[in-house]
């Protein structure tokens, strides 16, 4: 019986959210994968970045591995956690693994004031670069992904109350505590 769910898509769809407001709802814990890196690191995601890329993922591939130890939480993963495979399995033995999408339009606006924690977003075409991280990584979200929700056009409760329906009719889902 799983008992948890993991938040998974591109930065800008409401991970961080969404997963606050259903982690509260369900009676969970809300754990911030780039929070558990910040307190590991004592550094900001973009000095972890500033490092390489590699190292980066590297550390995720640890914080992934750890929290998929626990129980009853709701995750919300960074972006990029589904570059590695073992992340997403390690994830999917507790979690029921939603994939919160957005338009690169609606993504762009989400993300368009905050210049210095997007380490992905560097030039001044970033509605370019959004598209084509898009493109990347859109078969390894669709490859880790038990339910997708397109969060464009919904406000996160609308977005909350979805995903507990589509929870709902997982009966490997624990939704108790």
């Amino acid at each position: 019986m799983k008992t948890s769910v993991a938040l998974i898509g591109f930065m800008g769809v409401g991970k961080s959210a969404v997963g606050k407001i259903l982690a509260e709802k369900l009676g969970k814990t809300l754990v911030e994968m780039d929070a558990v890196l910040i307190k590991k690191t004592r550094k900001s995601i973009k000095q972890i970045f500033d490092e390489g890329e590699i190292s980066f993922r590297e550390l995720e591939i640890k914080a992934a591995k750890e929290l998929a130890k626990g129980r009853n939480q709701v995750i919300s993963c960074g972006g990029g956690v589904v570059l590695n495979k073992i992340n997403i399995d390690r994830l999917k033995k507790d979690s029921i693994m939603v994939w919160l999408t957005a338009s690169p339009g609606v993504i762009l606006k989400r993300t368009r004031t905050d210049k210095t924690s997007r380490p992905l977003l560097k030039s001044n075409s970033r509605v370019s670069e959004i598209r084509e991280l898009l493109r990347y990584r859109k078969p390894f979200y669709e490859r880790a992904a038990d339910i997708k929700i397109d969060t464009s056009k919904l406000d996160v409760d609308s977005v909350v109350n979805l995903i507990l329906k589509k929870l709902s009719e997982y009966e490997d889902f624990s939704s108790q505590k």
